[in-house]
């Protein structure tokens, strides 16, 4: 998806004659398994440089919920971060926990402003977990029974982020109940 993606804004810039590449951008929405494993994934951020591929950055935004595949990480990369692709093509990567909706927000804007003032990729690491298999048939707590007893007692984000906004003031229960 991505180089067709990145494809995609190449055209619209060329066609909008957006020779400073702010026009269009492209978000890419990976999940941690396969910004590691896949190999499109680098080659499209290593060919981004070039004359002909440059859009002036993705910002690209992992959604890492730490078992890609129900695998440890451990099993299934070589690399401490599934973001080390940035160590190749040197973007900066804002690891931000996921169940902070302001924090993620706030990385989004961060992300945004570094891809527009310096034409380049920048990757956010949203940093959670799955509540739910990879698809129908994966049950997590096979493969991960520690870590899914906690997520089982983790709270919905949403109810969480509800709560912080009733306590802040900012709403009340009755507005967010609707």
């Amino acid at each position: 998806v991505v180089p067709v993606a990145t494809g995609a804004v190449r055209h619209y810039q060329v066609k909008d004659k957006d020779e400073d590449k702010v026009k269009t951008i492209c978000i890419a929405m990976h999940g941690d398994a396969s910004v590691a494993g896949q190999g499109v994934v680098y080659e499209t951020a290593a060919m981004a440089r070039l004359e002909n591929f440059d859009i002036g950055g993705t910002i690209h935004i992992v959604v890492n919920n730490q078992v890609g595949f129900t695998a440890d990480p451990a099993q299934s990369r070589a690399t401490r971060y599934c973001t080390d692709l940035s160590l190749c093509i040197k973007a900066p990567v804002l690891h931000v926990n996921g169940d902070n909706i302001e924090q993620v927000v706030r990385a989004a804007r961060i992300a945004a402003r570094y891809r527009q003032q310096f034409k380049a990729d920048v990757i956010i690491d949203l940093v959670c977990y799955r509540r739910y298999g990879h698809n129908e048939s994966d049950v997590p707590q096979f493969t991960q029974p520690i870590l899914y007893k906690a997520v089982t007692k983790a709270p919905v984000v949403i109810d969480k982020y509800g709560k912080q906004l009733i306590e802040k003031g900012a709403l009340t229960a009755e507005e967010i109940g609707r």
